[in-house]
């Protein structure tokens, strides 16, 4: 039997069993959206006494998307070793990202002083010896161990979990790669039949959850700017924005023009407060009692599809800055009556915090 398909057998059992225990922690707690991000199993790193395996052993995986295969490989590794232990896919994703950012997924021998592997952790901090954090699985192990003793590191922005585990010196590069962590570790799911259902879920509090959590910057038509009919959410380029509340995706397009000649900008650029016009990549989702949310400015095409049905807290693209903006920023719309123009719009602020879910403050 090939090395692939013994991982596939392996994580299709795993799948079974976390299914079993009531999908990644639905029978912690009640079950929901929120119990979905709680630990169900042992964490791991506690007891992996074992000599670590070969480092560098190639997995036969395919390149996806701008990683190659073994880019992904190591991903896997991330992945199914965060199954294995019964850490939420939400958690599979911050570690995902954190390799990223400190390795580009790839499986160092050196790096910054002593540091080595996936993780670029450090032999003199305590998390093992070179040769066992050159190996994926041993280095994820450890990981993920001292992620899930981190209270709250479920609802935790992503960079903010990822520097209490790392104690980066560069904790808000982290954020940068929630977009890109989710779409290969929902592609790695995909392909072993892991369960991802807390994935979509995780962060979200209610019926509605902040598309992203940042402060509130630029109001809702105030006098020095009357025809904004949103709020600017001042989150980094590449945070995740997650569907604020269940619904279905009415549009997803880039409306982004010259603003002199309305001739086509394009959305695979960032925009300009005077030269553009528009709402860049943006996504619109229609939800119960005639409830309308749009998410301007994305970095890069939605994550989503017309007539996509969405949860609450669902990944649903990335903050960036096309279309009329002076700098990565989600524009964040509610509209009533399911009227999609400026005569629909409302406050989102009164509107949020009445839902239990305040921009700008952490749930």
């Amino acid at each position: 039997m090939k090395l692939r398909s013994l991982v596939s057998l392996a994580v299709a059992l795993v799948a079974v069993f976390l299914l079993c225990a009531g999908g990644l922690g639905g029978s912690l707690g009640g079950g929901g959206a929120a119990a979905a991000c709680v630990p169900v199993a042992t964490s791991p790193g506690s007891s992996s006494t074992t000599p670590a395996s070969p480092a560098g052993t190639p997995a036969p995986w395919s390149a996806i998307g701008d990683w190659d295969s073994d880019q992904v490989g190591n991903a896997a590794a991330i992945v199914t070793t965060g199954a294995r232990y019964g850490v939420p896919a939400r958690g599979w994703v911050i570690a995902v990202a954190t390799a990223m950012q400190e390795s580009t997924l790839r499986n160092l021998a050196g790096g910054d002083r002593d540091s080595v592997g996936v993780f670029q952790q450090r032999p003199s901090q305590g998390w093992g010896t070179p040769t066992q954090l050159q190996d994926p699985v041993y280095a994820s192990e450890k990981f993920f161990g001292k992620l899930v003793t981190i209270s709250g590191w479920q609802s935790m922005p992503l960079t903010e979990a990822a520097q209490v585990v790392q104690t980066s010196a560069f904790p808000d590069a982290y954020a940068k790669w929630e977009g890109p962590a989710t779409h290969l570790v929902t592609a790695i799911a995909d392909t072993t039949g892991l369960p991802t259902d807390g994935l979509a879920g995780c962060g979200a509090t209610g019926p509605w959850t902040q598309p992203v959590l940042a402060p509130v910057g630029s109001g809702f038509r105030s006098s020095d700017r009357p025809g904004h009919d949103g709020v600017d959410l001042g989150a980094p380029r590449g945070t995740i924005i997650r569907a604020a509340s269940a619904g279905t995706v009415r549009t997803v397009r880039c409306n982004a023009v010259h603003a002199d000649t309305g001739a086509e900008w394009g959305c695979d650029r960032d925009g300009d407060p005077v030269l553009t016009r528009g709402c860049g990549w943006y996504v619109d989702i229609d939800h119960a009692d005639g409830v309308l949310t749009r998410y301007c400015h994305m970095d890069q095409p939605p994550i989503v599809t017309v007539g996509q049905p969405v949860a609450a807290g669902q990944p649903i693209g990335v903050v960036g800055s096309t279309g009329h903006s002076s700098g990565p920023h989600l524009h964040y719309e509610v509209h009533h009556n399911g009227d999609a123009s400026p005569n629909g719009a409302i406050d989102p602020v009164p509107f949020m915090a009445a839902q239990n879910a305040p921009l700008g403050t952490r749930p």
